[in-house]
């Protein structure tokens, strides 16, 4: 099973749970604490990758980064779940399709724009629009440069792209050529 994938199941159920008690904002800000404390730390990594170290020594390190930063409740059971199902490593994966199902619960959802320039302010708001009438929510927007798609535009929306780069439009006419 692919890591967005697990990503998203973890993601999904802790969505559910924060979502009916209310911890939403104290969670997420724990998690992203976790995230940045696991990563700056490349030894915790090591311990919490390597299968020679028991679960049970894996055990008693979370438990003591628990009692040493007194998270949730719910933080620290999820912590202890991903602990158990060897997916701690995982925590970045988990945190951005979590903020990402957060963001899409209350009607939100981000959109990546690629282009082979830097769009005008108009060509923004006209993207906006589009993918606004597209998906009927609202959309905040990411936008960064590639001049290798030479021009056009590449929008990820979720798991969906939207490709109108030109790059993609000579890729599938030279497609086309060949196949003739």
């Amino acid at each position: 099973m692919s890591v967005e994938t697990v990503a998203r199941r973890y993601a999904a159920a802790l969505a559910d749970v924060v979502t009916k008690s209310g911890e939403t904002n104290s969670v997420q800000a724990e998690l992203k604490s976790w995230e940045e404390l696991i990563n700056s730390n490349s030894d915790l990594q090591s311990a919490f990758r390597n299968p020679a170290i028991s679960h049970t020594d894996k055990e008693k390190v979370l438990e003591s980064l628990i009692e040493k930063t007194k998270p949730t409740r719910t933080t620290a059971n999820f912590l202890r779940i991903l602990l158990r199902n060897n997916r701690l490593t995982e925590i970045n994966e988990i945190n951005e399709r979590f903020a990402g199902v957060l963001e899409e619960r209350s009607g939100v959802i981000s959109a990546q724009i690629t282009s082979a320039r830097g769009l005008s302010e108009q060509e923004k708001a006209e993207l906006r629009a589009n993918l606004q009438k597209l998906t009927g929510k609202t959309v905040n927007l990411n936008f960064e440069t590639d001049a290798q798609i030479i021009g056009g535009v590449v929008t990820r929306v979720g798991s969906t792209v939207y490709d109108g780069s030109v790059k993609t439009q000579l890729e599938n006419l030279k497609q086309q050529m060949i196949g003739t």
